[in-house]
């Protein structure tokens, strides 16, 4: 009797996971069958919503349905990592994930509202682009040498835009491979940075450079190496940090990544969607405009690469003994 009773409860599994296969499949099928929402972290009209949006034009002619840009900025993208995380897991919301809200916050702020990888599904990764370390046009430092030497004799400051940043984590990183002495001016946002730049209130800048490739091009600014493992094709006499004697190698990155459950069946059709997105050449040229690199790791091996540049971080935070106040 017991023997049967269990032979049934293992029949009665099997149904269950076929059933919940077969609802799986459906699903799909049918998906989408109503506009996709993509959740930006940021204003409109920067870089992050930029790369975002291109995506979500282009995904939207392949996939079926329209991707609506639904921005919800603050704290550094986190409000939007955090309602991805609340909603359905259906494939009607995805985030725009991205090394701030889950590579450097994860590995400084210990007390995020959601977990990094366990309450995300990584879909696709979109577009690399380095970190610069940038100084005004009028700059006596002319080359990464020169403010090597200045650093070294704790003369300098440098901006990022906001304490606990990736930016921030990534500079001391550079700070403790490079042995230098620069004192760390936190602002809330690009622009109040520049004018102090510019006004010499300010040494340097460290930030993704590709929003800021308009200033080095007119002179405004001076690009005086980046973090890119080797240099950008269109700037060959930008050297790397690497090749100057400082071993950092950190990108900022974006891609696509849907809440905890959402079902594999379309999860790929998204990521095969995405694929075919990444080939269109609107895509391409906005990617690569001003040294940006399209990225290709997609499911497992993109959930890899988050892992690894959350490590990368938490050794940064650690070395310079960082906390978020």
């Amino acid at each position: 009797m017991q023997r049967t009773s269990s032979i049934g409860r293992c029949v009665r599994m099997v149904a269950a996971a076929c059933l919940a296969g077969a609802a799986a499949m459906a699903t799909a099928a049918g998906y989408p069958e109503q506009p996709i929402r993509l959740l930006i972290g940021f204003p409109p009209g920067g870089g992050g919503d930029l790369y975002g949006r291109t995506i979500a034009n282009e995904l939207g002619k392949h996939i079926g349905k329209p991707v609506v840009v639904d921005n919800k900025p603050g704290a550094g993208g986190n409000i939007a990592a955090e309602l991805m995380t609340q909603a359905k897991p259906d494939g009607y919301t995805l985030l725009l994930a991205m090394s701030g809200n889950v590579g450097s916050a994860p590995a400084i702020r210990p007390n995020l509202p959601y977990k990094v990888p366990d309450d995300f599904v990584f879909i696709s990764q979109l577009v690399e682009t380095p970190y610069g370390l940038v100084v005004s046009g009028d700059s006596k430092i002319r080359t990464i040498k020169d403010y090597v030497a200045a650093a070294k004799g704790g003369k300098l400051t440098y901006a990022s835009t906001g304490a606990g940043g990736a930016a921030q984590i990534v500079m001391e990183m550079v700070k403790q491979q490079g042995n230098l002495d620069v004192l760390h001016i936190p602002y809330k946002g690009s622009g109040p940075v520049m004018t102090d730049l510019m006004g010499g209130l300010v040494d340097s800048f460290f930030a993704p450079y590709t929003p800021l490739m308009g200033q080095i091009s007119s002179g405004k600014l001076r690009l005086l190496a980046v973090s890119s493992e080797k240099r950008i094709p269109s700037m060959p006499d930008v050297p790397t940090l690497k090749e100057s004697g400082i071993d950092v190698v950190m990108t900022q990155w974006y891609g696509l990544a849907a809440p905890k459950g959402t079902p594999k069946p379309v999860v790929d059709k998204i990521t095969q969607s995405v694929k075919q997105a990444m080939q269109a050449p609107e895509v391409l040229r906005v990617y690569r405009a001003d040294g940006a690199q399209e990225a290709t790791r997609t499911g497992a091996a993109f959930k890899d690469f988050v892992l690894k540049d959350i490590a990368n971080y938490k050794r940064g935070v650690e070395r310079g003994n960082l906390k978020v106040e």
